[in-house]
């Protein structure tokens, strides 16, 4: 089957099912949340790609409200990052899963060799610089390669995973990878990020690819993994003025079911602007998560937090 007609089945059945979301079970009660309960994950992506985004990640983690990060493996700045984690073996520390490095002056290559996935690394045995280039050059077999990899060197590192993810949303950009990333995910039990619930934020963001993959939450959640009912991304891409206002007021507005929202949390290092032109915004990711006043509304609308590593308590603990 083509894409193209991947895309279009998936979204009759997925058209079909709609109509039946706002009265379905979210995926918080099927965990043991109560129908009212409004779950949330405050994530910071992005950990061990830099000294600046360690720093965002053990700010807003040990000061803030964050809960939840995934990891870089390939980048260099991951042994600081370990280090700080086994310090603390009770965070919720899954992997970013990487296939691409797409900053200008920092860059990084694929940990399962380039000359075992060539289709993943550009002329200069870099990881390509967009999702566009890898679709474009990477077959299935190769993006395996590399999640075994960044796996196994987490691993060996002594990194018990929480949860896996995708860097840039590769894994997601493509039908064929999604299906590796899934096949790897229930092959360890490692919970991957899955949303299938009322998703009003992630149709908004994701629409094509959420409408494609949805469908696809019963059988992860078949599989023993547990599966959350929306996801936001673009906090990270609002500018700092007004991100503080905007996020306040995602909060008021939240739904029942687990919401996962999307940080980049960094720390204005000196080098740091040299390797993104969006430090100001991920420093006030970090500053946004410390902010008393975001604490107080969490406990204001009873929201509770949670982390991948509870989700899959839950899974465990709810069977079949």
């Amino acid at each position: 089957m083509t894409a193209d007609a991947f895309f279009r089945a998936l979204t009759m059945v997925t058209l079909l099912a709609a109509s039946l979301t706002s009265h379905a079970e979210t995926y918080a009660e099927k965990l043991g949340w109560k129908k009212e309960d409004i779950v949330l994950i405050l994530h910071v992506d992005d950990a061990g790609m830099s000294h600046a985004s360690n720093l965002g990640v053990m700010q807003s983690t040990e000061d803030g409200v964050a809960t939840s990060f995934s990891i870089m493996m390939p980048c260099p700045w991951v042994p600081e990052l370990m280090k700080w984690i086994k310090e603390k073996p009770e965070v919720d520390a899954g992997l970013h899963l990487t296939m691409t490095a797409e900053w200008k002056l920092y860059r990084w290559g694929p940990l399962a060799g380039k000359g075992a996935v060539p289709g993943l690394v550009d002329e200069q045995g870099y990881l390509w610089h967009s999702v566009e280039q890898v679709c474009a050059h990477a077959s299935p077999d190769e993006i395996e390669k590399e999640i075994r990899a960044q796996i196994d060197r987490a691993e060996k590192m002594g990194l018990e995973i929480t949860h896996l993810d995708s860097h840039m949303g590769t894994l997601f950009a493509r039908p064929d990878y999604f299906e590796r990333f899934l096949k790897v995910g229930i092959e360890k039990q490692i919970p991957i990020l899955a949303v299938g619930g009322h998703m009003t934020h992630t149709m908004v963001e994701n629409g094509a690819a959420a409408t494609a993959l949805r469908p696809l939450a019963a059988t992860i959640w078949a599989a023993g993994l547990p599966v959350i009912d929306d996801l936001h991304t673009s906090v990270t891409s609002w500018k700092p003025p007004e991100k503080k206002e905007r996020f306040f007021k995602l909060i008021r507005e939240l739904k029942p079911g687990i919401t996962e929202i999307l940080f980049h949390a960094s720390v204005m290092t000196e080098e740091f602007p040299l390797i993104t032109g969006s430090a100001a915004s991920r420093h006030a990711d970090t500053q946004l998560l410390k902010d008393p006043e975001l604490k107080a509304l969490l406990k204001e609308r009873n929201i509770h937090l949670t982390t991948w590593r509870e989700l899959k308590k839950r899974r465990d603990q709810v069977g079949k």
